[in-house]
């Protein structure tokens, strides 16, 4: 791999981060109207709250892939779809 390729690389790569640093405010509270008129099991429940609070921490470490899959994950739980 030449020098130029992996320039390119590194460049595009450097902009997905800021994208999903975005997206991560707009996943909780997602998260967050979801649960107003969620009917969970206590389980349930408990796992989203966890996967919300671990998603904004994770938000404000810098860890924004890990951030959005757990706030995915969250949203899973409660049966929110993607958004296209």
């Amino acid at each position: 791999m030449s020098f130029k390729h992996i320039a390119l690389a590194l460049a595009l790569s450097s902009l997905s981060v800021p994208a999903l640093a975005a997206s991560c405010p707009k996943d909780m509270k997602r998260v967050d109207a979801a649960l107003e008129t969620a009917s969970l099991s206590e389980a349930d429940l408990t796992k989203v709250k966890k996967l919300r609070a671990d998603g904004e921490k994770l938000h404000n470490e810098g860890k924004h892939t890990e951030s959005v899959e757990a706030l995915h994950e969250a949203l899973d739980i409660l049966g929110v779809k993607e958004m296209k």
